[in-house]
Order: structure tokens, then sequence, then C-alpha cells
């Protein structure tokens, strides 16, 4: 097959020295010891999510799109003990004492992450109270509560308990005659105190109301004058109402709890059906699993607080004192029940890209030339209309998908299943196991399947985590292979939020490694030679070392030495080791790292080469794009793989080549320009902490990269 002259062909064997030694890693880690060269990951997570509270605190910020950034902030603190708490707590009760590969034992970083929880829960208060509510108040938007009301929003929140929330609340007795209920987890109650005359002078009875916020969500609408907005939670719609809900008794007290549970689940994978069942299974048990995290108002008496404590068997440590509300993740709903476009960003609808819009098929477009999408400033639709196509197309003979995170109304999906009832062979390995998506999936899985297609569950002992859908048709009485590879899922929806990178192909050496990437996932076929493709846990990590080296063994020859890599989280300590090395040799290293990063930069003698950039702004950094200079022959790959042990051992990933120049050269634009940010650009500083990077020069990378889609659409 003639291949386009503006690809970049692989240059002709260099005679480069010998790549660096082990023994070079060695020396490193004897100068310096595990503490001084790994931040711990449990607590660059944490300092993640600051830099996400930063954006709440942001007066720059439009006022409703900060509460999402608090929205956000909480519900990561959730998943947060949901996941990483949960795991370093099982590794203290396993009674591991060894030091990690920070230098740190488990109870060490149990105990700073306790330390730094204390202060988020502060942190959560001050923004609201003191940042937010005055914000929202300076724009006539008003959220009342049961204390502050007016006799006419009293009577409205009361009439709105009887009409809504009153057939969903079912008060359950505590005491020694009931079982304690199972509470579910990251539901909100009320613990209820009451004085009963049954009881006798004196005694009191405990009841506890679960707040239906799933059910009608968190907040609601009060009657209001003079332009303004009035907002009430529905719980303290239910503290209102607490008297005509026990019109017998006495209301001593109202204090809201809420837990977090333990949400890994235990799985069975003896076979394809077995993991299925497995998982159904693990989603009834993550219901019952330990608590990591009991939230408590402060208003209620210690006598109430040893006794959730008992009944749950909770330690100090897993008692937090909150606030009089818990739950901050629910103020993702505020924007729209407030619905006042001023006070959120200006719409940045997704961009169309005018040669796909124009062409009859997309697989006339790319069976020309490759195309890059970059999401969500250019239009998803164009990946769920090339498996529309496919599924229409009666030259079309086959569709192969792997699905990680899809959405409940997915086109790609819905696709597929249409694909497979007009008679494609269509396999699609829909991955069970994504962590809080597993319901979702499971559901499509049973769609696909009653539908025709062959549906493949995944890999045992891995996670395929890698995004390709590839197609075959007939064409001129032979067949040719289109293909499209992602740094992120197949989700419409989220697509209009993270910033992804996806590559439509036809490019023979690349598709026919797809292919063979296909064959292993669905056939458990031995792994075949691939030419373009790198592939977890085979080939990626070795495949990154190797060509990081390659940067070492250039610089210390005189030559250009170069490597910027974009990632959401770089963790492993191996890949961290090698980046060390080769800025000690004198390579210049320009990282672009989202949320957890476990290096320190800027430690003399160590990383002085080495500059980690982090942007948070409007839309969610998820693309990862890695590019080594290769003395002057560049290589450039997008994956959806980050530098994490998981991603390089423990799953299915894949980084393909760019090899078309002007994508190329797209690419270097984009990380360019995020390396340039002086808005939403933080550094990060050897002790773990940051600053935003500042310039001369006024430059908010996504904004500008709206502009240069728009550009591009015109």
């Amino acid at each position: 097959e003639a291949i386009s002259m503006e690809y970049r062909m692989t240059p002709p064997a260099d005679p480069a020295p010998q790549l660096i030694s082990d023994d070079v890693l060695d020396e490193l880690c004897d100068q310096f010891p595990a503490t001084d060269r790994l931040l711990n990951r449990e607590l660059s997570w944490l300092d993640f999510n600051d830099r996400v509270l930063e954006e709440a605190l942001d007066p720059t910020v439009p006022v409703l799109e900060r509460l999402k950034f608090l929205s956000i902030y909480a519900s990561n603190l959730d998943e947060f003990f949901m996941v990483r708490v949960a795991f370093v707590r099982r590794q203290i009760e396993a009674g591991l004492t060894r030091h990690g590969h920070d230098g740190m034992r488990p109870v060490d970083v149990m105990e700073k992450i306790i330390a730094r929880v204390q202060q988020s829960h502060e942190r959560i208060g001050d923004c609201f109270r003191n940042a937010i509510l005055p914000a929202l108040a300076s724009e006539g938007v008003f959220l009342i509560t049961d204390l502050d009301a007016t006799m006419e929003q009293r009577a409205f929140a009361i009439r709105y308990f009887t009409t809504t929330l009153e057939s969903l609340v079912s008060p359950l007795v505590l005491d020694s005659t009931h079982p304690f209920p199972q509470l579910e987890n990251g539901a909100l109650y009320f613990c209820v105190e009451l004085r009963t005359k049954d009881l006798g002078k004196g005694k009191t009875k405990l009841l506890l109301l679960q707040i239906p916020t799933n059910a009608v969500g968190r907040y609601f609408k009060l009657p209001s004058s003079g332009g303004t907005i009035c907002v009430m939670m529905i719980d303290d719609s239910i503290r209102l109402s607490l008297a005509k809900l026990f019109p017998d008794d006495k209301v001593l007290g109202c204090y809201q709890v809420k837990i977090v549970r333990d949400s890994e689940l235990e799985l069975d994978e003896v076979g394809s059906e077995d993991l299925m069942n497995s998982i159904v299974k693990g989603l009834q048990q993550r219901k019952k699993g330990a608590t990591t995290r009991f939230l408590y108002d402060p208003a209620m008496p210690l006598l109430l607080v040893e006794s959730f404590a008992k009944f749950l068997k909770l330690s100090r440590k897993q008692m937090f004192e909150g606030a009089r509300y818990h739950s901050f993740a629910d103020m993702i709903q505020l924007p729209a029940l407030i619905d006042v476009p001023s006070l959120m960003y200006t719409p940045m609808p997704p961009l169309t890209v005018q040669r796909l819009e124009s062409a009859k098929t997309l697989m006339d477009v790319i069976r020309q030339k490759d195309v890059l999408l970059h999401h969500p400033y250019q239009s998803f639709s164009y990946v769920s209309r090339l498996v529309e196509e496919a599924a229409n197309d009666p030259f079309v003979v086959s569709v192969k998908a792997t699905l990680y995170r899809v959405s409940s109304d997915s086109r790609v999906a819905t696709a597929l299943a249409r694909a497979a009832h007009n008679g494609k062979h269509v396999t699609v390995l829909i991955e069970l196991r994504a962590r809080f998506d597993e319901e979702r999936n499971i559901g499509w899985a049973r769609t696909l399947k009653e539908a025709g297609a062959e549906v493949i569950y995944g890999v045992k002992g891995l996670k395929t985590h890698c995004k390709m859908i590839l197609v075959v048709r007939k064409e001129a009485d032979s067949l040719r292979r289109y293909c499209h590879l992602s740094t992120g899922n197949y989700n419409e929806r989220t697509a209009r939020l993270y910033c992804d990178l996806g590559l439509f192909t036809s490019h023979s050496g690349i598709t026919d490694d797809v292919a063979k990437v296909f064959n292993r996932l669905t056939g458990d076929a031995p792994a075949k030679e691939l030419h373009h493709l790198l592939v977890a846990p085979e080939s990626l990590r070795a495949e990154f070392v190797k060509r990081i080296r390659r940067e070492a063994e250039h610089a210390r020859f005189g030559k250009r030495a170069d490597i910027i890599a974009k990632m959401n989280s770089l963790v492993d300590p191996d890949i961290i080791d090698e980046l060390y090395v080769a800025g000690r040799a004198g390579v210049t290293i320009k990282l672009i790292v989202r949320g957890i990063c476990c290096l320190r930069p800027g430690v003399r003698g160590l990383s002085e080469n080495i500059e980690v950039t982090s942007i948070v702004d409007r839309y969610l950094e998820h693309a990862r794009i890695y590019r080594f200079e290769n003395g002057g022959a560049p290589e450039l790959f997008l994956s959806s793989a980050d530098w994490m042990p998981r991603n390089l051992n423990n799953r299915v990933e894949v980084a393909f080549p760019i090899l078309d120049l002007a994508i190329q050269q797209e690419l270097m634009e984009i990380l360019n320009l995020q390396l340039s940010d002086t808005i939403k650009a933080r550094l990060l500083r050897p002790d773990g902490t940051n600053i935003r990077r500042t310039g001369v020069q006024p430059i908010r990378s996504q904004f500008v990269l709206y502009e240069r889609a728009q550009n591009l659409q015109a």
C-alpha cells in the first residue's frame, strides 16, 4: 500500500551508542534514598484535589462553576476513601509494616492522610460559608436553611415534605430490640432523638431517617421575591417537618451522619460467565464493605457518637467531625436548578470538522489521510458516526471494539448492536471491571449479546483499558481496515467534559497491529510481533524505558535530547528513576501531569532538568501524549496509559504512534501551549506543593485551544 509522503518513516539505524546500564540506576538509588526521590502517592492525590478546590475559591471563576468545583472536590474525597484509604487500611489490617517505594509504612501514610483530611473538611466548610455563599448572595441567589426561612418559606417547605418526601421517608428505630440497619455507602441519614411519653420520664428514643436524595435530588426552589432565587435542601424540609412526622413526641435533636465504605470488589475470574456472576455478587457485597469514613454533625452528643462507633465497629481514625450538612458532592445539581447562564462559563459547544462534515462517508476521508480529533473542542459525534456508517454499509463485514466506560444512552454501543443485527460480524470486548461502571457495562454486555454480537468480558487477570475500534470493509476484491484509536473512553457524555485525543487511520501497518491485538484479546492468540503499537503488559514498559534511555545516551554524546510527556498520573517508581537518570545525563524533560505525581522535580543533583506542570481548568485534562526527540527524528505516541504500575503491568494498554507530520506538528502545538499556560497551570515543587505559573502574557490553554479549533472549523 502506498503511504502518504507526509508520514514520517522510521529513520535508518543510527550508530547510536550502547544504551545505559542498570548500574547507573543503582548508583542513583545509593545517592538518593527513596524518601528523597519519591512523593507519597496518596498525599500527592490530596495535593491534586487541593488544586480542584483552588478553582472553587477563585473569584474569577463564575460562581456556579465554583459550585461545580466544590462538588467535584467533595466527590473526589469520597472516592478517595472508597478506594485508596480502603487500600491502605487493608494493608494495615494485614499487618504489613514494610516501607513502600516512598519509604513510608502504611500506618505512617494513614496518619498523614487523617491529618490532611481533617484540614480538607475544614476547607470545604470555609469555602462554602465564606466564599461560595457570599458570592451567590451578591448575585441574588440564596440557600435558605430551616433556621432563616420566612414563615411563607417554612410553610412551603412543609408542604413539599407532605407532597413529595413523606412517602419516601421510613423511620427506623435504634434500640436493643431492633438490629442496627445496613447504612448505604454515601447515603445521608438523620439521627433523630425523641422524648416519648411511652418510655417514661427522662427516657429518649433514637430513630434513623434516610434522606431520599437519590429519589428527588438534594435541592428544591422556594418562593422568592424581588428577582431573587431561593433554594433549600430537602434536609431542611425534613427538619421543619419532624413535628408533623412525630406528633406525639418532642424532638430533642436531629443530627446528620454519613458513611463511606470500601468499594473494592473481590472477584473470581474462573471464566467469562463466572466473572459476570462474580461481579454481580461483588456489587451486592460492596454495599456491605467496611466503613472507611464516618461523618457526623459536630452538635451530635458524644454519647450518640460513641453509640455509632459501637454499632459500626469504628475506630476514632475512621470518624470525622463534619458540619451540619454533608455530601457537598450533591452541589453538582445546583447550577441546573438555579439556571442563570450569566453565572456560568460562556458555552463552548463542540465544533465540527469541515472535511468530515462534507464527506459522503468518513471512510472516504480516512482512506486518504489520517484525522486527529481533539475533544471536547471538536465533536465526538464523528466517532459514533463511524460505527453507525459501518453498521449500515453493505460492504462492511466486521466491526470490533473495546468498551471501558460507556454512557447509558451510548450511540457507539447502540450502533454496534445495530451492526450485529444487520448481519455484520461484531466483536466487542466490554470491560466489566471498570470501577463504579460495572452495572452499566453488564447491561450493555447483555444488550449486545442479545443483538447477536460476540461479547468478550476481558482477559483473565488484566483489565482491558485500551480504546480501539476496527472496521473491515470489502473494497475492489480486497479487504481494507479502518480504525479509531483513542486516549479516552467511548462515552459521549464525558467527551463533552474530558480533554482527549482520537485518531482515525487506515494506515496498513497500524491497522494490521490493531487486528493482531484484537486477536490476542478475543481469541487468546499468541502475541505476534507488532511493528507500530506498543502494548501492555507485554512491551509497553520496556519500549518506554528504551526510549528514555536512548534520550539519555543522545544527551551524553551532545545530541539534542528532550522528552515531553503528558498524562493523568506519574506513579511508577522505575519509570521515575529512569527519568531521573535521563535528566542527570542532560535530557530536558517537561512533564504535564494532571493528578498524582510521585516524582520530585527541581531537586539539586537529581532532577534539575525536570519540570512538572499541572493544569486544572474548565475541562478535565485526560489525554496521554509521549514525545521523544530521538536525535532529530521525533517519535510521538498517544495512549490510554499513564505511567503507573497498574497501566504498565496489570492492564491491556496501547500506545499508538503518530506518523503523519502535520498531526505531529498539531500535537506539538498543543503541548507547547499547555507548557506556556500562565492562568491555570501550576508548577510542582520538590516538597510536593504547587505554585501558579505566571508570565507577562496571559495564556489560558484550554480557551486558546477552543479558539484554535474554531479557526480550523473555518
